[in-house]
């Protein structure tokens, strides 16, 4: 099994939890001690995992020990009316390379995603994304990726893997699964003007921040995510000071928590990682605080998932034909939700499949009434063709 990489929560830990009120998720979460071994899997909805594991985070390497910090105040926090089963395994210690620690985060998760169990990754630079990413080799799918984050960590071709050049090893190593790249929350002086036009001229979809601060753009990129990754540095350093490179701009707290919960109710979002959290620069425990919130606000949205895409056939939907100059457009609102999804033309390629219904947003509908094409429809042509 898997598993076996997750070494179990030490004594000091459930001794400081202890003294938490019993209504508290520290009674609601189970969770890998040494006594009583791995929790059994049956029935498990999400798995919570720590890496401590700093090496690859550029500039901020003490990211890999603070786990715990975010953990002792996500236990003390009280659980929603939540019906789900929640499990913490534990955490990935330091192999004696990064590669290993890589290698022992792809199989974990691997693991976790084929047996229907939704991994939260903590701790660690935001390079364990590319790991995450790897988790689905074994799925044999094309996967979303979403990232919050200021910087597009692009680095250059021959840059080794680290937190600043993770995305380039995604999109350019083989095996290539990645179907759609999308960040929320870039800021402009912090990247170059080729790295714009490159991830442009790949049809990938980029938000600056002020864009994302518009919550209801934030929705659809979520709901069409497999694996969501959140730089904790994506918020501004006055409401996540824990961070070596934190900076005076970005997310407020209440907007990061909503984004998370939009990335918890998406069907999609197989996995969910918060990376770059530096205990050491964290004043007052602020920045724990918010992470902790940050996974329950996940958690609450996975609660209220609907399951109307792709669980639902299209007799579930209320469908809407829009002629337009070019081809006519198809969309397609849910009972259920109410969300909106648009119609790719007839894709005979199998993997592709998953992707011939696009969420999209009621205001790309008036738009292709207006006969205005929504990007995002050319974007999706541009990948499949």
């Amino acid at each position: 099994m898997n598993l076996d990489f997750l070494l179990p929560l030490e004594e000091p830990f459930f001794e400081m939890i202890s003294d938490y009120p019993e209504m508290s998720l520290s009674h609601f979460v189970t969770m890998h001690s040494k006594n009583d071994g791995i929790p059994d899997l049956q029935g498990v909805s999400i798995a919570i995992i720590g890496v401590r594991e700093g090496r690859g985070a550029v500039d901020n390497d003490a990211t890999g020990f603070g786990v715990d910090a975010i953990r002792a105040e996500f236990y003390k926090l009280l659980p929603g009316d939540w019906s789900d089963s929640i499990v913490d395994f534990g955490n990935i210690e330091q192999g004696a390379s990064l590669n290993d620690t890589y290698f022992a985060l792809q199989k974990s998760v691997s693991f976790l995603i084929k047996k229907n169990i939704l991994p939260v990754i903590l701790g660690g630079g935001q390079d364990l994304t590319y790991a995450n990413y790897r988790a689905y080799d074994d799925l044999e799918q094309l996967v979303n990726v979403v990232s919050v984050d200021s910087k597009f960590d692009l680095g250059t071709l021959d840059c080794p893997l680290n937190s600043k050049s993770f995305l380039s090893k995604i999109v350019m190593e083989e095996p290539a699964n990645l179907f759609n790249y999308s960040n929320i929350g870039y800021q402009t002086f912090f990247n170059s003007q080729e790295e714009i036009d490159l991830l442009e001229s790949l049809s990938f979809d980029t938000y600056r921040l002020g864009e994302s601060k518009d919550l209801k753009i934030v929705e659809p990129i979520m709901r069409d995510a497999d694996v969501v990754s959140i730089d904790i540095g994506s918020v501004r350093m006055s409401e996540a000071p824990g961070n070596a490179n934190a900076s005076p701009n970005g997310f407020y707290g209440d907007e990061i928590c909503a984004i998370s919960r939009y990335a918890g109710i998406s069907d999609k979002v197989t996995s969910f990682g918060v990376y770059e959290f530096n205990k050491i620069k964290d004043i007052h425990g602020q920045t724990a605080q918010l992470i902790a919130q940050m996974v329950w606000y996940f958690i609450e949205g996975y609660h209220f998932r609907a399951n109307d895409y792709p669980y639902c056939s299209k007799d579930k939907y209320l469908k809407y034909i829009v002629p337009n100059k070019e081809e006519s457009m198809i969309f397609y609102k849910s009972h259920k939700s109410g969300r909106w999804w648009l119609e790719i033309s007839p894709i005979d390629n199998n993997k592709y499949k998953r992707h011939a219904l696009i969420p999209c947003t009621y205001q790309d509908y008036v738009d292709a009434t207006e006969q205005k094409i929504p990007e995002r429809w050319y974007k999706a042509l541009r990948k499949i063709n």
